[in-house]
């Protein structure tokens, strides 16, 4: 039958699901940059696998083609802008040979860790996900955010949040509540037994005579 998705996919299974070299390649990815799934992954792949491809066309052609000259210096300056290739690399050989690690390292997630915002790189997906991490002024909940090489001075806490010097959180907030309560009840007590005294006092006088 005819398809009528109108979007494309973001992500490709393996075409071998058991090979066990890349299982353990990808085993390994993910324990290293805390991924959620291997479908993480194999966006990334896919990504650079696109990439590659349209670099590979655009070097067949002719270097004063017009597609070459237009297409290669938009997709080396989309590399140099997140911060995957250098300004010594600006050509599109240097492309061929990124890794899917150039990607992962430019994630918001790993870019947290390594500005020591986050004990672990799990940490910092956690921070993250619960809206404690702004980019600029932009609050930033997803791990996998590309973090363009401008914009990564400008990650810290967010103001909202208890980390960043914002109202308390939930659990806190809770426990100042039943102190409060706990102090209050305790002056309360105090206050029941000062009157139950003050009360036999009188009493007791009456006896001695």
């Amino acid at each position: 039958g005819k398809n009528y998705r109108n979007f494309s996919k973001t992500s490709k299974t393996p075409r071998r699901p058991y090979e066990k070299e890349r299982l353990d390649k990808e085993l390994k990815l993910i324990g290293e940059y805390g991924l959620r799934c291997k479908r993480e992954l194999w966006r990334v792949q896919l990504t650079l696998s696109k990439m590659r491809q349209t670099a590979r066309e655009l070097l067949t052609l002719e270097e004063g083609h017009i597609r070459r000259q237009i297409e290669g210096a938009a997709m080396l300056r989309r590399c140099l802008k997140y911060g995957l290739l250098d300004e010594s690399k600006m050509q599109l050989d240097y492309v061929l040979s990124l890794k899917v690690d150039s990607f992962l390292d430019r994630r918001l997630q790993t870019v947290v860790l390594k500005q020591g915002l986050a004990k672990s790189i799990h940490h910092a997906r956690v921070l993250i996900v619960q809206r404690h991490i702004r980019v600029g002024k932009q609050m930033v909940t997803v791990p996998s955010f590309m973090v363009r090489v401008s914009s990564a001075a400008h990650i810290e806490l967010a103001s909202t949040s208890p980390l960043g010097g914002g109202r308390p959180g939930r659990v806190k907030r809770q426990k100042l509540r039943a102190a409060e309560k706990k102090k209050s009840g305790g002056d309360e007590a105090a206050d029941d037994e000062e009157e139950k005294k003050k009360k036999k006092t009188p009493g007791d006088s009456n006896d001695t005579h």
